[in-house]
């Protein structure tokens, strides 16, 4: 018989760490707290494989577990001494998701289940306070209303909030038993309301419905929305765990908390969390009360009145932090805790692996490298290479002028400008227009990951450091500043006020996640300085990867950036992109107008210099490294002039009239450009363009060469080849150049001659092509275009559609299509490599700098990507995973 639930409470457990794929993160932890004899509430989980059944059949359940968790259930009820159900001693129990990656606040929760007209008297006569009972009875009604019945939260916050009116009071604290009974009472009659029928009161039926509405909650649009913008695949589905409730809510010596191992922001290694007397854990992260501070250090730097856990339950924080030390040995790494007090004992209700910022997780993992817990290669595996992004962009600049108008809490780091936008919605549209937002809010919800997602950063006026919005701006890499209550925001006026200051939707505002401070305007910014944590982790990284680096660069800016960054060499200089300079747009467009290959001759002849002057610039900053040059690539109509004043410009340098230059123009447009007289094909009907471009290359080679003896590696890469004689005539055009200069200079370069691999066909006669190719360069934009027949500039129009109903699991323009695209790469690589054993393989295409694509190259044995200068970092973080994953160093650590 099938195992659908397991066990845990009591120190010990029927599941472990490691079956985290089985009873999802939440249920292997509890499981694994359980068997390290921590306070763990009993509960059980059933399993992620109930999930998968459940959709595969209808939303059906297997036989099985009915019976599996009756024998559960009973279980529970044997170590804590309670019924489930029972008039007079009822026990009560939380049911929660539990993904095996975590996915906070995506999906849904419901505590106090067990609790109806009778039973909530029980409670009360049990604990001798009704006011707690009828307080956990309607946060059960509310929370069940929600998850389940699918009844809007907002309808239960208007009553109690009448009812708070009504009385003259303004928190939940201040409502008295009798006050918590008509709330409850009003709750009821707004369910049959809404819904058309009472309030469930059988405690069974609650469960099962509970039980239900987790596994629905798998596919609600967040956990979608989460689950592709964090690719955490459907299949996977989720736990559900059923758990006795302890109750942070009976009084002063009872408290609920969020807490970090260490700090998630900074990495340093400080306790730092939030806590709530007299409260569930709902209430810390939804930001309705302000939180406290554990430590009285964490108190003293935020500039808090409010008394910390440290002072007020010493004994109880002491067994915490204990808990903190032993949690952080076993799972070697920072944790993410939940706990509640009942009546003065410390339960622990969740661990995790904390999210954090990228600093934050460099300085944990560097930390915890050298501190013995890990080594070096997990310390390097451990990192999103994708999160350096955070690290890697300017951030704002100490000196510049700043407004401040408002200050909240520092809840993710970083700086960011943009227009005031107040709703998830309009922050997704704009964003999508190019706009830079910041989403508003006074609090975020699930709801919100879409326009948090979207936009540039985050500002909300409720909320601590361990709020929905902190939590997920910092697994986003978004800033964030959190409980600005100095600011007031009217979503239906449409504007953010601060004392005499208004704000209106559409004014551009900055916040620093750093300081927590809310700006008016944009403010300047700075470079990073990549050094510390950063430097220490890029040394082992750069000690464990085989590929190497390279940078997508043709001006001196990006090519020093690169460097500053670790590029070794660049893997793709686009010529074209050094014609459009002003000073040279003319000279390009009269070699472009000229009638014969002379006109053409002349006007290349004046481009010459300034291609030697950039190439010998590129040649002095990369000071050895190779520089893959590709020679012209875009058809020729791309350089022509569309405007009247350029049209008689151009005119006026050719001695042509306008109209005939208009002629010119139509002649060169062509109906598929893409697929049209482009690459290589310019070379072949005007070989003097590539002889140009070659002779810049090796004059610049031969000035760099002697200046101080450095030494030059220039690769030539002639584009959108398809056939090896493409290749022959042209290398021909180019080897010939190099005797020329070679013989006027007296000096000869070294230089390899290659391709660029863009199109199917090239892919599957690589072997042909590598008799005379020297090295191959995928460009894998061009490949996947051609591979797919789509265009990248039109495709967003619809790929969205392709990703939602999975028949495309990415956006094939951002991570490598493995099973098409990269089949040709794997095509080329071999047959080329069949051919010239030493051939060298690279990739230039923006997969170059997407971790996942590099995966890919590990697996195939390319010699090095080429990325933008702000994705080196990132790649080189990638390769070394790569290297890891695939076993193909191993770690000298």
């Amino acid at each position: 018989m099938t195992r659908w639930v397991y066990t845990f409470g009591d120190g010990k457990a029927e599941g472990r760490a490691e079956m985290r794929d089985l009873l999802g993160g939440k249920g292997a932890n509890l499981a694994e707290m359980s068997s390290l004899g921590l306070p763990v509430p009993p509960g059980f989980t059933i399993t992620t494989e109930v999930c998968t059944w459940y959709y595969d059949h209808e939303q059906q359940y297997p036989a099985e577990l009915a019976a599996q968790t009756a024998e559960a259930l009973a279980g529970i009820e044997a170590l804590v001494g309670m019924r489930f159900g029972d008039a007079e001693n009822p026990l009560l129990v939380s049911v929660r998701s539990g993904a095996r990656a975590s996915m906070p606040g995506m999906m849904d929760t419901v505590l106090n289940l067990g609790l109806n007209d009778v039973t909530v008297e029980g409670l009360a006569r049990r604990s001798g306070d009704p006011r707690f009972a009828y307080d956990s009875y309607r946060r059960f009604i509310q929370m069940f209303a929600n998850v389940v019945l699918d009844i809007d939260h907002h309808y239960f916050e208007e009553i109690l909030e009448n009812h708070k009116l009504d009385l003259g009071l303004h928190l939940d604290t201040e409502l008295t038993a009798d006050h918590w009974r008509a709330v409850v009472a009003d709750y009821k009659a707004r369910v049959a309301e809404v819904s058309g029928a009472p309030f469930p009161q059988e405690p069974q039926a609650q469960l099962q419905a509970a039980i239900g509405a987790v596994f629905g909650s798998w596919m609600n649009q967040r956990a979608i929305t989460y689950r592709r913008l964090h690719d955490i695949p459907e299949s996977w589905g989720t736990a559900v765990n059923v758990q006795a409730m302890v109750f942070g809510n009976m009084g002063e010596d009872c408290a609920t908390g969020v807490a970090f191992t260490r700090d998630p922001s900074t990495g340093e290694n400080v306790f730092y969390g939030e806590y709530l007397v007299n409260a569930q854990g709902e209430d810390v992260v939804a930001g309705i009360r302000t939180p406290q501070h554990l430590t009285i250090a964490g108190k003293q730097k935020n500039g808090s009145s409010l008394p910390s856990m440290e002072e007020v339950m010493p004994v109880v924080f002491t067994e915490l932090d204990r808990v903190r030390g032993v949690l952080e040995r076993h799972y070697r790494d920072m944790q993410d805790i939940e706990f509640t007090v009942q009546q003065g004992k410390l339960w622990m209700l969740q661990t995790r692996t904390g999210k954090r910022t990228a600093a934050a997780a460099l300085r944990i993992s560097v930390s915890l490298a050298e501190e013995g817990l890990i080594d070096r290669a997990t310390a390097v595996a451990r990192i999103d290479a994708s999160s350096l992004d955070q690290l890697l962009h300017p951030t704002l600049d100490p000196k510049a002028e700043r407004k401040v108008v408002a200050k909240g809490l520092p809840a993710s780091p970083g700086a960011a400008s943009g227009a005031v936008v107040f709703s998830a919605e309009e922050a997704e549209t704009r964003a999508q227009r190019g706009d830079a937002v910041i989403l508003c809010r006074i609090e975020t919800s699930p709801e919100d990951i879409q326009g948090m997602h979207s936009a540039r950063g985050i500002l909300t006026t409720r909320g601590g450091m361990t709020s929905h919005a902190a939590v997920v701006a910092r697994g986003m890499g978004r800033p964030c500043v959190a409980g600005a209550g100095e600011l007031r925001i009217d979503y239906r006026a449409q504007t953010m006020t601060v004392r005499d200051v208004v704000v209106k939707a559409g004014e551009r505002i900055t916040i620093d996640g750093g300081t927590g401070e809310v700006m008016l305007g944009a403010v300047p910014t700075v470079e990073p300085k990549l050094s510390g944590d950063f430097a220490q982790l890029m040394e082992w990284a750069d000690g464990i990867r085989r590929m190497k680096v390279r940078t997508n660069a043709e001006t001196p800016a990006d090519a020093r950036t690169a460097r500053k960054f670790g590029a070794e060499g660049i893997g793709l200089c686009r010529t074209e992109h050094m014609f459009f300079d002003a000073g040279r747009i003319v000279a390009v467009r009269e070699m472009i107008m000229a009638g014969d290959v002379e006109g053409r001759r002349r006007a290349l002849a004046k481009l010459l210099p300034m291609q030697r002057d950039d190439f010998a610039e590129l040649f002095r900053i990369m000071r050895g490294l190779p520089v893959t040059i590709r020679l012209l690539d875009p058809p020729l109509h791309e350089f022509l002039p569309h405007s009247e004043a350029e049209l008689a410009e151009l005119a006026t340098v050719i001695g042509a009239s306008v109209e005939q230059v208009r002629q010119r123009a139509a002649q060169l447009h062509e109906t598929n450009p893409m697929l049209g007289h482009r690459g290589c094909r310019l070379g072949i009907t005007y070989p003097e363009i590539y002889e140009m471009q070659a002779r810049a290359i090796f004059e610049a080679a031969a000035l760099v060469a002697g200046e101080a003896g450095e030494s030059v590696e220039p690769e030539i890469m002639v584009p959108l080849i398809a056939t090896r004689k493409e290749l022959d005539i042209l290398k021909a055009v180019i080897d010939r150049v190099a005797g020329e200069v070679a013989a006027a200079s007296g000096r000869e370069v070294a230089y390899l001659v290659g391709t660029m691999i863009e199109l199917p066909r090239a892919a599957l006669k690589a072997g042909d092509i590598a008799a005379t190719a020297q090295f191959f360069s995928f460009g894998t934009n061009d490949l996947t275009q051609t591979t797919f027949g789509l265009s990248r500039d039109d495709a967003g129009n619809f790929l969205p559609a392709y990703e939602r109903q999975s028949i495309l699991e990415h956006d094939p323009f951002v991570t490598l299509d493995v099973e098409g695209v990269g089949e040709l790469v794997s095509i080329a690589a071999e047959r080329g490599r069949k051919t010239r054993p030493d051939l060298k393989l690279g990739i230039c295409g923006e997969h170059g700098g997407d971790p996942a694509s590099i995966r890919f190259c590990e697996t195939v044995g390319l010699d090095y990507v080429s990325c933008s200068p702000y994705r080196v970092p990132i790649a080189r973080l990638a390769a070394a995973q790569a290297a890891l994953k695939t076993e193909r160093v191993t770690s000298t650590a």
